[in-house]
């Protein structure tokens, strides 16, 4: 009987040590993998990010900007004193290494325009805005701005002296002017290179390719990544297109922009960016390069048309290398009219365009465009 109850006992330990075993046995199996794949996912995008953040740039570019003018009264300046004028897209702008657009007027707080009596004749169009807003600029972001168009020389040499004398005080390069044509700086351990030209007086000229490919070969030189930005074309609704030949408007020549951008890029540009007709046009990669040759209007209040397409306001984002190859961009929609402002575009309509614009003006662009802006090579 006890030899029995010996068996009995000594069964049911055997069976409760196996009991425990089978339990325990699967709790590493279940606790430790899922623990160790969310560290090797977390090291895998850190990686990621880092390669992502050093092999690439983030230059962002936009067209004309004007704050509003205090000539011929203060009726056209902004009742916030222009702070609010890039609220709605101040994110954009500013991430990004270089953050450009074209600076359509001067930064003077008084002063006559240049040909006074001629101006008092017929109505103007004279940009003349507050020395204090080129602070909003610096604050939404802007760290190079064209002076390279036809309303830099609107307060004439005062004024050009002032807004250059501005913007250096706040660090914002510039280039365009014949006294100033081009600026070298660094960024994050990268050199960049600036320079502009134009069809208008005191300007280095966009009808001299053989001198504004001289310059630029000596500028690329001193720098790892050439912006060019050029202000030429027609201007308005009937000059959406890029045509291969020397553009005249009110019987001025305003160069061969397709001409210009390419001896640009020949002579070492790494991104060309174009202004000047207020609307915008196609892009193109030429020898990895980018080229668009408009970016329209950007930010300009009031004395600028923005009726109908003249209203798109393109953002255009482009990733390049350390030597300015493209890699990819985005163009991101906005809008802005002169009640509301400057604000995004749910409707991608400016994108939508450029696209349009590109696949008629450059067959073979080398460019992807999708209707949402995100542009990325062909071939």
């Amino acid at each position: 009987m006890n030899l029995l109850k010996n068996c009995i006992v000594f069964i049911a330990a055997i069976l409760l040590f196996a009991s425990c075993q089978y339990r325990q046995k699967p709790q590493p199996e279940v606790y430790h993998p899922p623990e160790k794949k969310s560290i090797i996912q977390q090291d895998t995008l850190k990686v990621k990010s880092d390669t992502i953040q050093r092999d690439s740039l983030c230059i962002v570019a936009v067209g004309d900007i004007m704050l509003g003018t205090s000539y011929p009264d203060d009726k056209t300046l902004p009742p916030d004193s222009a702070k609010g004028s890039f609220k709605n897209v101040v994110k954009e702008l500013r991430n990004a290494d270089v953050t450009f657009g074209n600076l359509e007027g001067t930064l003077l707080d008084t002063g006559a325009p240049a040909n006074y009596r001629l101006h008092q004749l017929r109505p103007p169009y004279l940009f003349r805005m507050p020395v204090n807003f080129a602070g909003v600029l610096k604050d939404a972001g802007f760290n190079v701005l064209s002076l390279a168009n036809n309303h830099i020389g609107d307060f004439d040499n005062a004024g050009r002296l002032s807004t250059m004398k501005v913007l250096d005080s706040l660090g914002i390069k510039h280039g365009g002017q014949v006294s100033r044509p081009a600026a070298v700086f660094k960024i994050n351990g990268v050199t960049y290179g600036f320079c502009a030209f134009a069809p208008n007086g005191y300007t280095l000229s966009i009808l001299d390719l053989k001198n504004a490919g001289r310059i630029i070969r000596k500028l690329k030189q001193k720098c790892d990544v050439l912006i060019v930005s050029f202000h030429g074309g027609g201007e308005g609704l009937a000059y959406e297109h890029v045509p291969d030949s020397t553009e005249v408007y009110i019987n001025e020549k305003r160069g061969n922009v397709k001409a210009f951008a390419h001896a640009a890029v020949d002579a070492g540009a790494d991104l060309v960016f174009g202004n000047g007709p207020h609307v915008c046009r196609g892009m193109e990669r030429y020898k990895d390069r980018l080229i668009a040759y408009s970016l329209g209007n950007f930010c300009t209040y009031k004395c600028v048309s923005v009726a109908g397409i003249c209203g798109l306001a393109p953002i255009l984002k482009v990733y390049v290398n350390k030597t300015g190859e493209f890699l990819s961009g985005r163009i991101i929609s906005a809008k802005q009219d002169h009640l509301t402002g400057l604000e995004p575009d749910p409707l991608n309509k400016a994108a939508i365009r450029i696209k349009q614009l590109t696949a008629v003006d450059f067959p073979a662009s080398g460019l992807n465009i999708s209707d949402e802006g995100l542009v990325t090579k062909l071939n």
